[in-house]
């Protein structure tokens, strides 16, 4: 059986944080966070990286994080392009906002033929996370997906809301929904979800998230370009309406065209949704690094 992939959403033009964030350095030797994933990914078994990008920054993406895993894992290119979408579809007038991870992740249609894993480019997942969802591509079967849940309380921001795709488990460990939330806080011995101010959500601190590491084979592509049309029929026009990863799963679990198990894993998972954020992701990335957890020089 072939390795699995890799597949890397580096599309994301970084608006909340102010900058092309997933090349900004935050390891002792100027790693970025996506390179300890991509480490991580290859240590535990994945075989190839295939990177998700815009046209327009590929000759810098390509300098500054492509080369560095030159001899170490076969790398290649795909292309979020807000213009590729199914006929008789067209972008409407004024819209710039890329169409979401869904459509991110269809961009890989035609370079991804084996198990793959979805990842965010500027999310540190942990080791532990790539060793089980590396470990359930190596043995997967058609339509049998995984996502690696992370706790709610591990995963939260000190500098603002956060969104979470928060998870409903049932008891043989398969993923039974997953409910968006965009403004979710910490608040005191839960969390609180504020799309409503006046009317918050209270979620349990250790409820399982999706933070987009999911585990796919790839049949995945064929359901993706037969629901994306319906999805534009009903949300295309809509200014800054995105097609989510999980709104996909979702529909398929709820059809019964695909199983999901949650990874569970206690790691703590942490990102650069905010400038605030980087000294506490660079004093965590330390800490492992102190602890003989990653090397002081990835490459």
């Amino acid at each position: 059986m072939s390795k699995p992939t890799l597949a890397v959403l580096a599309a994301g033009m970084g608006s909340r944080y102010g900058g092309l964030k997933q090349v900004d350095p935050v390891g002792p030797s100027g790693e970025a966070i996506l390179d300890y994933s991509v480490f991580d990914a290859v240590r535990a078994g994945f075989g190839k990286v295939v990177f998700i990008i815009r046209k327009d920054f590929e000759a810098e993406f390509k300098e500054k994080v492509g080369r560095k895993y030159e001899g170490l894992v076969p790398v290649d290119y795909c292309f979020q392009d807000i213009n590729d979408l199914p006929a008789p579809y067209s972008v409407p007038e004024g819209r710039t906002k890329p169409w979401g991870t869904a459509h991110a992740t269809r961009a890989a249609r035609n370079a991804v033929k084996e198990p793959f894993a979805v990842i965010n480019a500027d999310d540190f997942y942990g080791r532990d996370a790539f060793v089980k969802l590396g470990a359930f591509l190596s043995n997967a079967k058609p339509m049998h997906f995984a996502m690696v849940g992370y706790r709610l309380d591990l995963t939260l921001s000190e500098n603002g809301s956060v969104a979470r795709g928060i998870c409903t488990v049932g008891g043989d460990g398969s993923l039974k929904a997953v409910t968006e939330m965009t403004k979710l806080v910490k608040a005191g011995d839960v969390a609180e979800n504020r799309e409503n101010p006046e009317a918050p959500v209270k979620v349990p601190l250790d409820s399982r998230v999706s933070m987009n590491l999911w585990g796919f084979t790839p049949e995945l592509f064929a359901e993706l370009e037969e629901r994306f049309p319906k999805w534009l029929a009903a949300n295309g026009a809509k200014e800054k309406s995105e097609w989510y990863i999980p709104f996909v799963v979702d529909e398929l679990i709820r059809e019964g065209k695909a199983t999901c198990s949650v990874l569970p894993t206690d790691s703590s998972w942490f990102g650069v949704t905010y400038r605030e954020d980087k000294p506490y992701v660079m004093a965590e990335i330390k800490k492992l690094v102190d602890a003989g957890e990653y090397p002081v020089k990835l490459f």
